[in-house]
Parts: C-alpha cells; sequence; structure tokens
C-alpha cells in the first residue's frame, strides 16, 4: 500500500511540538511497516535525516507552504495531482490539514483547535484560514487522531464530530530527557545564572502561551522573595508580541529574566534540569508536551488550571489560573520555598512520565491508520 504522508513541518533543527510529533511517531510507523511504501510529501528540499527507512519515498512538491494562500494552493491543487500520480492508497495528515478534494481515504491529526476559541491571538489571514477550512478538514476527514480528551471533548463540541470517529493518541516523550547528576546541574547553573537558581519556561513566545502575566508573575515574586532568582525563557519569539514586549518593558527585575532561544533537546535537558521547576501556565493547550519533558527531568511543575494541562499533569504539578498573576506568583513561592510539595511533585512526575511514550503512540496511531485502511 502507497501510504502518503504530509511532511511539511519535518524542517531541520526547526522542529516545533507538531513537528516532533511527526518526526517521532514517522520514524517508529515507517521501521515498524516494512510492508507498505509511505509517500514523504515535502513542499520544500529535505533533509536525508527524515528518510528513516528504505520504504519511503520523498517527493517535493513546489511551492513552499508560508501563508494561507500557498497553504490553499499545495493542499488543493499540488497535493491532488502528487496523490494521483503516485496512486496514492491512504492519505495521513499529522498537522491536521487536507485537500478537501481528496478522493482516498484520509487519516487527519487534528492537535487542537486553539484557534477556534482564541481568534484574535492569530493573524488575520492565519484567523480566516483556521477558522474556515478545519472544520471542513474534520468532517472530510475518515478519522481524526488527537492528543488528548479535552481536545476530542473540544472536536466534538465545536465541529459537532462524531466521538467514534476521534481516536486519542497521547502524545510522547524524549527517553533523552533524565535527571542531571548534582556535578551537572552545578556547572549547568554555573554557565547559565553564575549559579542562581531559576524557573525555566518551554515554548514558543505565542499570545496564548501567556508570556506576559508568566513575566509579571515572576516579577512580583522575585520582589516578595528578597533574595535572588532567575527566569529562563526558551523559545523563538513569533508574531502579535505585543503584550509580552509591554509587560517585559515594565518589569522592575527585567535584568533577572534570560532568553536563550530555541534549544536541542541535549542543551534543554541541561537548562531544564539545573532549574528549580517549570513554570508553563499557556492559556490554551492540546497537551503540552514540556510537561512531559519536566517530569522526566526530574523537576517541579507550576502549570495552568485550564483545557488539556490538569489532565496531562494530574499530580505532579501544582496549579495556577493564567489569567490571575497573584496565583502565578504564589506558584512560584512554592516552587521556590517548600520542600516537602518540591518533593512530592518530583515523585509523583517521574512515575507519571511512565505513562507517556512515543512508542505508545505510534501504535495507536498505527491502529488509526489500520481503521482507515
Amino acid at each position: 500500500m502507497n501510504i502518503a504522508v504530509n511532511t511539511r513541518l519535518l524542517l531541520k533543527d526547526r522542529l516545533e511540538g507538531i513537528g516532533w510529533f511527526m518526526y517521532e511517531n514517522l520514524l517508529r510507523i515507517t521501521r515498524a511497516h516494512p510492508e507498505h511504501t509511505f509517500l514523504f510529501l515535502f513542499d520544500r528540499p529535505f533533509n536525508s535525516e527524515f528518510i528513516f527507512s528504505d520504504n519511503v519515498r520523498p517527493i517535493v512538491i513546489p511551492p513552499p507552504t508560508r501563508h494561507p494562500v500557498l497553504w490553499y494552493t499545495w493542499f488543493e491543487y499540488s497535493l491532488p495531482r502528487v496523490l494521483r500520480k503516485y496512486k496514492a492508497d491512504l492519505y495521513f495528515g499529522p498537522d491536521g490539514y487536507m485537500p478537501l478534494r481528496l478522493n482516498i481515504p484520509s487519516l487527519i491529526t487534528i492537535h487542537d483547535i486553539n484557534f477556534h476559541h482564541r481568534p484574535m491571538d492569530l493573524r488575520l489571514f492565519d484567523r480566516i484560514y483556521y477558522r474556515k477550512y478545519f472544520p471542513l478538514f474534520a468532517k472530510k476527514s475518515d478519522r481524526i487522531a488527537t492528543v488528548s480528551e479535552y481536545s476530542k471533548s473540544d472536536l466534538v463540541n465545536s465541529y459537532d464530530i462524531d466521538p467514534n470517529k476521534i481516536d486519542v493518541v497521547y502524545n510522547g516523550v524524549n527517553e533523552l530527557y533524565s535527571p542531571l547528576k548534582p556535578d551537572e546541574i552545578d556547572l549547568s547553573l554555573k554557565s547559565l545564572t553564575g549559579g542562581i537558581p531559576y524557573f525555566v519556561y518551554v515554548g514558543s513566545m505565542h499570545p496564548r502561551k501567556n508570556l506576559s502575566n508568566l513575566l509579571l508573575g515572576f516579577d512580583e515574586f522575585r520582589t516578595s522573595l528578597g533574595k535572588e532568582f532567575k527566569l529562563v525563557i526558551v523559545g523563538e519569539k513569533m508574531f502579535m508580541t505585543e503584550d509580552i514586549d509591554r509587560a517585559y518593558a515594565g518589569l522592575r527585575n527585567k535584568d533577572d529574566i534570560i532568553f536563550t532561544g530555541r534549544l536541542s533537546p541535549v542543551k534543554l535537558r541541561e537548562v531544564l534540569g539545573a532549574s528549580a521547576g517549570l513554570t508553563f501556565v499557556p492559556l490554551f493547550e492540546g497537551f503540552g508536551i514540556p510537561l512531559l519533558e519536566a517530569m522526566r527531568t526530574g523537576i517541579p511543575i507550576l502549570t495552568s488550571n485550564v483545557t488539556s494541562l490538569p489532565e496531562i499533569a494530574g499530580e505532579a504539578a501544582i496549579y495556577a489560573d493564567p489569567f490571575k498573576v497573584g496565583e502565578i506568583s504564589d506558584g512560584m513561592i512554592k516552587l521556590a520555598t517548600d520542600q516537602k510539595l518540591i518533593s512530592r511533585l518530583i515523585k509523583t512526575g517521574q512515575s507519571r512520565s511512565k505513562e507517556f511514550s512515543w512508542d505508545k503512540t505510534s501504535e495507536l496511531l498505527w491502529s488509526s491508520i489500520c481503521r482507515v485502511i
């Protein structure tokens, strides 16, 4: 069977959440099923590290999909021609996109529909595209995979999708993440902050990630604590960051904020493992992979009490209302001072993280593909 897979987010050194989902699952599925041919559909020149096995056939389909007009062109015109040319038997869209003129069975993964609830977080034309086409993709596809029970319920209620059409396939976590040894912690602390303790945030600087309230909460925490502490922000700046810029400009303790940009998994493990905890308080999240990375690295977690986050973190985190700066600050004080709580969160997190793995995810995803077949 020829299984066509949209792999346009497999970008060298630029993997984000959905890109990692593609990478980890396709690596396992293609190697586990040599009886099938996988047509990897790229929108630009690809890196050979993404050709995971001999049964992968890479195909480059221009133009690069950099904005909504090109998304529409690629999916509705370029892609269908290629699917016919190579006699694809099934289409898999791990990023949720698909051609509406598709005439073969299909599975898509819709990770969440944050744009349905928070449209103003997006640029105008992105917003228009997502809100028009994703309900159509959801109805057109034969099956949908999603990454949490929350996201499944949201698709059912927001798009009127039959729940029996949706499979929950929780994300996994890279096995690279593990607790640091004491000497590794000391080395990482000294190199990053000169030995000063710090919290860490991991993720893009996108409006729904709530960086503005995180910064304000840290500023309040830092003033209340009365001793040196840092906040390390790991991730790339995106668009519409006026709120973040405004919050940062007004901080009393802006010198205690460190921006690292994107980090490799090896470096991220070091930064996570030496921290006093993950502070991750987004306004909307379909899953939240940084939660699992923190659990496996053996650090406590402060996260939001909304959307999928309590489902994923369970009792391995303390929670704050992401709209309330005071609650975020109070949570940071607990992570910095309550040793009994910290120990419990770390122990619970390391146990809970064992429930999630990319092996499990890929098996569930393959089961979804088989249901379509």
